[in-house]
């Protein structure tokens, strides 16, 4: 491959980089899904037990040790566990694709020098296995919904809309993660704790009604927020999304996104040097 093209940061030639690699990317996702599991007992299966086994215990804590209620709503416990839950489903997402970023490269040095290979498809991989786990969480929350509420609303069908923006900025964060990860080793472990911090500062354990009034900018500047209150906008409270701010945080995160892949693939040329 000419290295001029490798180094390439229009959005054509990642469109033609993903359409040409798609194969290689769906390969390596489901080597990387089987892979989490390899060895176990119940194999593939915990991908589905354990987010179910997480809701049950979600379920106990929140509504029988800690009584909680979620303020909008029904109010009931029950009804905190699943919105708690759909806050986790969103965040689970972008902490497990960012948290693995730094080492993309890192773990697979053989890529960057041995074998002439579209290192930019890794976060891609990356996200397409969170998404995975994201759809057999998303059948347990179905499931649950089913249980305690009867069907959900009919509104649900827009939440692949919902998570299309934090698909994009998710990857633009990878993107510069990733090559940051090559040249600085320190980046994993101050992303380790960006992303802790991060969970605690989106509306996930509470909602935004309930801070106090300073607060709630803070709350909503982080990209997180807007995702996940419209997760629940549509899975559980029924109402439709927000085109316009969901216009305006698609291209926002589709820029995010670009200036991400721009910058892996301008940094891509020391790669090998480093390692």
């Amino acid at each position: 491959m000419n290295r001029d093209v490798r180094t390439a940061t229009g959005m054509a030639h990642l469109y033609r980089v993903l359409a040409g690699n798609l194969d290689l990317a769906i390969v390596l996702t489901k080597r990387e899904v089987v892979g989490r599991y390899r060895g176990s007992f119940m194999g593939l299966l915990w991908s589905f037990l354990y987010p179910l086994l997480m809701l049950a215990v979600y379920t106990f804590v929140f509504s029988v040790v800690f009584q909680a209620r979620w303020p909008s709503g029904q109010g009931t416990r029950i009804e905190f566990a699943l919105v708690l839950f759909t806050g986790l489903m969103v965040f689970s997402v972008f902490s497990e694709c960012v948290n693995r970023s730094p080492g993309l490269v890192l773990n697979n040095v053989n890529y960057v020098k041995k074998v002439v290979f579209p290192l930019e498809i890794l976060p891609v991989v990356s996200m397409l296995s969170a998404l995975f786990h994201l759809a057999v969480t998303m059948l347990v929350w179905f499931g649950f919904h089913l249980v305690y509420f009867g069907l959900p609303p009919v509104t649900a069908v827009l939440f692949p809309l919902v998570v299309l923006p934090l698909v994009l900025f998710t990857l633009g964060i990878s993107w510069l993660l990733a090559s940051l990860g090559v040249y600085l080793r320190d980046v994993g472990q101050v992303v380790g704790v960006g992303t802790t911090v991060l969970l605690f500062m989106s509306p996930i354990f509470y909602s935004i009604e309930s801070l106090p009034e300073a607060y709630r900018p803070l709350l909503r500047a982080n990209p997180l927020t807007i995702v996940i209150e419209q997760a629940r906008d549509v899975l559980i409270w029924g109402r439709w999304i927000d085109f316009g701010e969901w216009s305006v945080m698609l291209a926002l995160s589709a820029a995010f996104a670009y200036l991400g892949y721009a910058w892996f693939q301008a940094t891509r040329k020391g790669f090998a040097d480093v390692l």
